[in-house]
């Protein structure tokens, strides 16, 4: 009987393009889920756009409110992506199941405290200094948008799960298709179309909710059909609470919430000091936000993608594999954020003319947009840089980085060179730059050393 000659080693560029290939075919369609997930935030500030200034201001204003709670349950749930996908790279195909359990459960228990911080949120209004003709809209759109809180963190629990598996398409077409879902509805609701009532930014938030529901609705009938598939029903073999495992999710989930809720929330938080300015200056500030958030999607999703691939690199016991795994995904998040940078700063009216051709917006938002364009690249580096830490299983890290950066830097500078000097909007735009820039540095040195260490 002939024995069969061993296979030859993958030379180290046959390995690069196996490895880049692999890491392309799970970044891209998580990267078109992040930006369908982008893209209802800015239909609807497209869509409100016509109806005045003050109007996307309110949608702007509504929506950071509503993010900063809903964004610490969703960072709560990314530990989800450390543990299903080592779970799933050493084949424990049940305990990602137990995972996703504890993922429902977490989001379940979490969804009121978010409801009741979002809903008290409008008090605090006039204490903010929210000019009166943004005020009243915003009220209206935050408390409908508010009853999407528990659809969202269960969207989130099962996409994690999903993509941690490796079945990241169903996430895909959910966020596409809901994209025309919450379209047809704002051009129905807000403007009165088919005979239903013209409602304004009201029915925007609507839209949204509907939205919402029909994403958690898709992602949890593909979840089921995976696990049917496989020939273990999800509803039929359930797994209970399991405090230990709860724990952990809780453990890793944490620090990454908390990151999240720094480096997002500081752009949230920045938006109520924008409010405080005139309508068009608050109106150019959530144009250029939206615009830049739109970029980021790119790497953010590139991030998750990390996370998957070095967590089913580590689950597998190869480590070297994981460091070129997370360094692959930080290089290609550079060169997509330098080219949006270009953009920025080449077409910057027509990205703008988008949303509003109101000359004094115009103006200001081509001057946020080149300070925007500054931070692309050091945005790209800390992002997918936080995500490939996530799946060694190092999430306590960034989130300190980020506290430093936002609390330290970013906020306090910024409405210092926003209130107390003439610099007004650019000094906060030009203080959230610096805040990225130290992030970046910081948490490109801790992926260096820890995947190295591991």
């Amino acid at each position: 009987m002939l024995s069969r000659a061993p296979a030859a080693p993958l030379t180290p560029a046959t390995r690069f393009r196996s490895e880049l290939a692999a890491l392309l075919l799970l970044a891209i369609p998580v990267v078109l889920s992040e930006l369908g997930w982008m893209a209802m935030s800015i239909v609807d500030t497209i869509m409100v756009g016509r109806l005045s200034p003050a109007a996307i201001g309110a949608v702007g204003i509504s929506s950071a409110i509503f993010y900063i709670p809903a964004l610490f349950g969703i960072g709560l749930l990314l530990g989800l992506d450390t543990l299903v996908a080592q779970a799933f790279g050493r084949g424990d195909f049940d305990d990602c199941h137990r995972a996703l359990a504890q993922g429902v459960y977490l989001a379940i228990a979490y969804a009121p405290v978010a409801m009741l911080l979002v809903g008290f949120a409008p008090r605090l209004f006039p204490l903010i200094g929210l000019t009166e003709t943004v005020r009243a809209p915003a009220q209206e759109y935050i408390q409908l948008l508010n009853w999407s809180a528990l659809p969202l963190l269960i969207y989130v629990a099962f996409r994690r799960y999903l993509q941690g598996v490796g079945k990241v398409r169903p996430v895909t077409f959910a966020l596409i298709s809901a994209n025309l879902v919450n379209w047809f509805g704002n051009w129905a609701l807000i403007y009165g179309k088919l005979g239903l009532p013209a409602m304004g930014v009201r029915g925007s938030a609507l839209s949204t909710c509907v939205a919402r529901v029909y994403m958690a609705a898709v992602l949890v009938w593909w979840a089921w059909k995976h696990e049917r598939d496989r020939g273990h029903p999800l509803f039929a073999h359930w797994p209970g609470l399991r405090p230990a495992q709860f724990r952990q999710l809780l453990v890793l989930g944490w620090p990454a919430a908390s990151q999240l809720l720094f480096e997002v929330g500081a752009f949230s938080l920045a938006t109520l000091m924008a409010g405080r300015l005139s309508p068009d200056i608050l109106a150019a500030h959530q144009i250029v936000l939206n615009s830049a958030s739109l970029t980021y999607m790119v790497p953010l999703g590139v991030s998750a993608a990390a996370a998957i691939s070095v967590g089913h690199a580590v689950g597998a016991g190869n480590r070297a594999r994981a460091r070129r795994n997370g360094s692959m995904a930080i290089a290609l998040g550079v060169v997509f954020m330098a080219l949006a940078a270009t953009a920025f700063l080449t077409i910057p009216q027509k990205l703008i003319h988008v949303y509003t051709h109101d000359r004094q917006t115009v103006a200001v938002a081509v001057r946020l947009l080149a300070v925007a364009a500054v931070f692309q690249v050091f945005d790209a580096i800390q992002g997918i840089g936080t995500g490939a830490l996530r799946g060694l299983g190092k999430t306590r890290g960034p989130m300190l980085i980020n506290l430093v950066a936002y609390g330290v830097i970013g906020l306090p500078i910024g409405y210092i060179l926003c209130f107390k000097t003439s610099m007004g909007i650019y000094g906060l735009w030009s203080a959230l730059t610096l805040a990225l820039i130290f992030a970046a540095a910081l948490v490109l040195a801790m992926w260096l050393k820890q995947s190295k260490a591991v």
